[in-house]
């Protein structure tokens, strides 16, 4: 029977340590992109960071209209 208690004990303790590690790696951010990166060796330099700088372009430009409706 103190086997039992003893081995349910163990697996709460190595339960709780998967789980702050994984606390640990969501708050870091270790899960925020898990797309491009996969996908990075797939294109040239060239063409990756040209879809990059229109994205970053179109959501800059997003942002203007956003901020010119506020000003309005």
């Amino acid at each position: 029977m103190s086997a039992i208690i003893f081995l349910i004990f163990i697996g709460v303790l190595v339960a709780g340590g998967f789980l702050a590690a994984f606390i640990w790696a969501v708050r870091s951010g270790q899960y925020d992109d898990d797309y491009s990166p996969s996908v990075r060796m797939l294109f040239d330099g060239e063409k990756y960071k040209k879809e990059h700088e229109d994205k970053a372009q179109d959501e800059e430009q997003q942002g203007e209209t956003d901020t010119d409706a506020k000003k309005q």
